[in-house]
């Protein structure tokens, strides 16, 4: 049984349908809405069964668990999961799959000294963090990078939930603004925002605002790369003023006091996408030594949903999982996914407008 919680949102939704598609096996939908998860449960190629479940109350949360091989939790927000989920499946003796989570979520299971009994938990299993770390390797093959580039972003509608996650996202376990990696450590302030810059795949001008992160980092020592520069990017300057004067007037690390922000960032990506339409890049370049192996210097991933995107990672970090491609412990989809698997199965999603490799 794979137990897919969160399953009647885009992410959740794309994740069951993919796996069901892929014969993974039988599947388990939760969620806050019953109906909603029965609907699904009945439309797909699989065995399915609906089951009311809110992660927040706990027999809910352990019986949802109980007899899954896997936990597939795409419900949110970040900041209040954390390890929750990741422990009640590893009590049901389940591996575990996280949408989010990062570093925080990470430590929060290893640091209290979970009992892991051999199993694995993957979190960032999404577009950003997740693809955003692993298809730059696709760059960095067998060669070290004398520079590494990532912008990622477009016009995508926020939530109220995932914009306090984007509120909290900030702090040195998640990145740093206006920094670069170079020659093996972060300098700060080493960049400025892009403004109305042209970038190739992106289908009008944008506004590139430089966000070095902790994913990023890692990438930046995996890949052995020189420089590594990280944008996250906005199709105007709504979104940013909007982050910006939240981070400015709060403490940042609070979600009741953010969560007035909320609304001021949800609203900002409505008028966006009213402007500019729903689209969704993912740019990586890079610029290899003279004199170094030949192989590509450009990655472009488009889609028009982050969310049901980020649908797709989640299965396919669920099938290297139930595949034994993935060891035992905790990890990053970033780093524990095969960046040739992934590419592959990307290329053909009909989710992915246009997906290169050159």
């Amino acid at each position: 049984m794979i137990g897919v919680l969160g399953g009647t949102g885009s992410v959740g939704r794309t994740a069951a349908e993919r796996i069901a598609a892929w014969g993974l096996g039988e599947l388990r939908i939760g969620g806050r809405n019953l109906d909603t998860a029965r609907e699904l449960a009945r439309t797909l190629p699989a065995v399915a069964e609906a089951v009311r479940t809110d992660l927040n109350d706990a027999r809910e949360l352990a019986a949802f668990c109980s007899g899954c091989r896997v936990v597939v939790n795409c419900a949110g927000p970040t900041y209040q999961v954390l390890d929750t989920v990741a422990r009640a499946a590893f009590a049901a003796g389940a591996d575990y799959i996280d949408i989010g989570g990062e570093l925080v979520a990470k430590d929060a299971l290893t640091s209290a000294g979970a009992d892991l009994d051999g199993r694995t938990a993957v979190f960032s299993a999404g577009v950003m963090p997740g693809l955003s770390g692993l298809l730059p390797r696709l760059l960095a093959d067998g060669r070290p990078l004398r520079r590494l580039d990532v912008y990622v972003g477009g016009a995508a509608v926020f939530t109220p939930l995932s914009a306090v996650d984007a509120l909290l996202t900030r702090g040195p376990r998640f990145g740093e603004p206006m920094a670069a990696w170079r020659d093996g450590r972060i300098v700060p302030n080493a960049l400025a925002p892009l403004r109305a810059v042209n970038l190739p795949g992106f289908p009008v001008p944008m506004y590139a605002w430089p966000y070095l992160t902790t994913e990023a980092q890692t990438l930046a020592t995996g890949t052995g790369a020189h420089e590594v520069r990280g944008y996250n990017v906005f199709v105007s300057n709504r979104l940013p003023e909007a982050l910006a004067e939240a981070w400015a007037e709060t403490d940042g690390v609070d979600p009741d006091t953010l969560a007035p922000y909320a609304g001021r960032v949800v609203r900002a990506s409505l008028l966006d996408r009213a402007d500019f339409g729903a689209f969704y890049v993912m740019l990586f370049t890079a610029r290899p030594h003279p004199g170094s192996a030949p192989g590509p210097t450009r990655v472009l991933l488009t889609a028009v949903d982050s969310y049901a995107l980020s649908g797709v990672v989640m299965a396919i970090a669920t099938r290297a999982v139930l595949g034994g491609d993935v060891p035992p412990g905790v990890h990053l989809a970033a780093e524990a996914l095969d960046p040739d698997a992934t590419a592959e199965v990307l290329g053909s999603d009909p989710l992915v407008k246009e997906f290169t490799v050159r």
